[in-house]
């Protein structure tokens, strides 16, 4: 456990000698809510470090998995298993994932400790505390996917520092995902001014569940292979393709890890309405730059994951264009 308290500033430069942070699709700030309330930002960053993205090997096919309703991914009742025991790479770590075939996600008992948000050793423990739940249950899954599994480094910051991915924090950043580390890194006090001082528990863990999502694609192979494919595409409107599904998925993922602690968190219909509402406010509402899905999408993979607390039906890569759009 790593816990960030010392003052470090400066900018990251790569092997060009040109400065670096978090890319620009990292920011995206939740929309303001109607009640007038300032926007957050849950970044879903995903970096590769220094090195940046590999060269891709070639695109999958979209057909192929079971379906649900609605056309969205099935659970892994509907996928055969295989018993190699090896993590898949390449396009197969997209849409043939070991992840997707340890069924429904290990329930563990997470009960919420009382927060305030306008103390700072109340935000760190509640933070901590999430991660630990995180931590238990992403593990055990991994185990019964038969892959290993190694929780992230956490650095929960208070003052301005440097990852491997760049310094932080940047405008509007509260939190991102770096790969470079497996570091989990998050402003404590940030997150609360990027929340508008919100005082609700589950906003802070649905972004949490977010970004640990994220980590969770790094641990399964999936983040090595995105990175390779968006690297590789022609236009900005492939790359935030790419990046659509990623983030989606990373939703999914989170609502999935929601869903399974709805009882011992917990997490009754009041606050299962009001994490929906933050899918969907941070979702794409302009015309540029739209990398994490529309407000609709962004609510209904949420939703889906929260359902069906299945990571197989969270397989995004093999979703039709209008529900990644």
């Amino acid at each position: 456990m790593a816990r960030w308290r010392s003052r470090v500033s400066g900018t990251a430069d790569d092997d060009t000698g040109a400065g670096y942070g978090p890319p620009s699709y990292a920011r995206r700030p939740r929309r303001r809510l109607d009640i007038g309330v300032t926007g957050v930002l849950l970044t879903g960053f995903a970096a590769v470090g220094l090195a940046g993205f590999v060269t891709v090997a070639g695109l999958f096919d979209e057909d192929g998995t079971e379906q649900g309703a609605a056309g969205l991914p099935g659970t892994s009742a509907d996928l055969g298993r295989e018993e190699d025991g090896v993590r898949r790479v390449g396009r197969n770590a997209l849409t043939d994932n070991r992840l997707y075939e340890g069924g429904e996600l290990v329930e563990v008992e997470c009960p919420a400790p009382e927060l305030d948000p306008d103390d700072a050793a109340s935000m760190e423990t509640f933070l901590h505390t999430v991660t630990d739940c995180l931590d238990e249950a992403w593990t055990a899954q991994f185990g019964d996917s038969r892959m290993p599994f190694e929780p992230p480094n956490r650095i929960y910051w208070y003052t301005s520092g440097q990852s491997p991915c760049g310094t932080y924090p940047v405008e509007g950043a509260a939190a991102f995902y770096c790969q470079a580390n497996k570091g989990l890194y998050l402003g404590v006090e940030d997150i609360v001014d990027n929340s508008a001082d919100s005082r609700r528990p589950a906003a802070y863990t649905f972004l949490l569940s977010h970004e640990y999502a994220h980590h969770v694609q790094g641990e399964a192979g999936i983040l090595d292979h995105f990175h390779a494919v968006r690297g590789a595409a022609d236009t900005e409107a492939e790359r935030d393709a790419w990046t659509r599904r990623s983030e989606l998925q990373a939703n999914c993922l989170g609502g999935v890890f929601l869903g399974t602690v709805d009882d011992s968190f917990p997490l009754g219909a009041r606050e299962q309405a009001h994490i929906l509402e933050d899918a969907e406010l941070r979702g794409d509402y302009g015309a540029a730059g739209r990398t994490h899905g529309s407000p609709d999408n962004g609510r209904m993979w949420t939703a889906h994951g929260m359902d069906r607390r299945d990571p197989a039906a969270c397989n995004t890569w093999e979703a039709g264009e209008e529900l990644v759009q």
